[in-house]
Parts: structure tokens; C-alpha cells; sequence
């Protein structure tokens, strides 16, 4: 019988071993368990212009996949909107829930990777966190990814990005995702 050795995430192996610690201690928690972690990631991807070209989000679908390495799922509108020119059911957005080991090599793909080739990138935003510690961010073009082949772009599109953080407020997350190197500004 042969045993497969199984990789982890560099970002995993490196919470578990360094950054779990250094927050316990910093954040004067008495447990192990209170310390703040990513639990998932949902890229949400709002594709309004397929309403005009239903095969469009096909190529958006496609694209999601290459960035993530998981097959999304298609939104669909729950009610007929007659100014729009949209009808129930219709397909109108593509989303992926990312977590284990994806969900931290897609996060170190942002961090290092894709954020910095955004155009005149200064940091992100102190205060996109919500009342429960979660971070979202916007990206306006997906084709800062390296996956994305910029020759077959048809439509340029933005993402939402969700970071789903079990903490206690948004101090701790800040904290996080500050030891993950994530480039949120500092001050206002």
C-alpha cells in the first residue's frame, strides 16, 4: 500500500506553525481557540451584460475557474425585472466559495501576485471590514490575474471579494490579515 504525501498551502502551514501563536499572544486571548482564522473566500462575479449576450457567462465561468481552480456556480435572477430586460432564472452573476487548502494558495495568488499589478494601487482600504470581522474588497479588472490570457478578454469585469474571518471584532481580523502581508493602508 502506498501512502501519498499530501502538500499544504504555504499560507496554512505558516498560520498553524507562526501566526496562531503570535496572535494569541498579542491579542491576549486565553485560548488557542479565540484566535481569529479565515474559515472561506467568495469571489462573486455580477455579469449585468449577459442579460444582452446570454453565452457571455460562459466566458465568465471559464475565467473564474482559471483564477480559483474550482468550478462556479451561475446566479440566477429570482424575479422578472421588465425595465432591465430581465426574466426569472435567467442567468446573471457567477460565484465561487473557496476554503482549506485553495482558499490559501488563492489568497497568497492576491497578495503577492495580483494586487500589485493593479494600476496605481496604494493599499486597500481600513475600513471595508464589517460588523463581524469579515473583509470585502472590489477588483475592477480580472484580468490582474496571471491566469487570465488577456488576448481571449472579451468582456473586462470586476470581482467582489469576501474574506469570511471567525473573530471577535474587526481589530482581531485587521490583525490576521495583517500577519498574511495583506496590503491594507494604514491610518485613514
Amino acid at each position: 500500500m502506498v501512502s501519498e504525501k499530501k502538500t499544504s498551502a504555504r499560507l496554512r502551514k505558516l498560520y498553524n506553525d507562526k501566526i496562531r501563536t503570535e496572535l494569541k499572544q498579542e491579542l491576549g486571548v486565553k485560548s488557542i481557540m479565540e484566535v481569529p482564522v479565515l474559515k472561506k473566500i467568495v469571489l462573486n462575479v455580477g455579469a449585468g451584460f449577459a442579460v444582452a449576450n446570454p453565452k457571455s457567462i460562459d466566458k465568465v465561468v471559464n475565467e473564474l475557474a482559471a483564477i480559483t481552480g474550482q468550478a462556479p456556480v451561475k446566479t440566477r435572477a429570482k424575479e422578472a425585472i421588465s425595465n432591465f430586460k430581465l426574466r426569472e432564472g435567467l442567468a446573471i452573476g457567477v460565484m465561487v466559495t473557496l476554503r482549506g487548502d485553495r482558499m490559501y494558495e488563492f489568497l497568497d495568488r492576491l497578495v503577492n501576485i495580483a494586487l500589485p499589478r493593479v494600476r496605481d494601487f496604494n493599499g486597500l482600504s481600513p475600513k471595508s471590514f464589517d460588523a463581524k470581522g469579515n473583509y470585502s474588497l472590489g477588483v475592477k479588472e480580472q484580468i490582474i490575474f496571471p491566469e487570465i490570457n488577456f488576448d481571449n478578454v472579451d468582456n473586462i469585469h470586476g470581482m467582489d471579494i469576501t474574506l469570511v474571518i471567525q473573530s471577535k471584532s474587526a481589530e482581531h481580523s485587521l490583525k490576521l490579515l495583517e500577519k498574511f502581508n495583506f496590503p491594507i493602508r494604514k491610518g485613514k
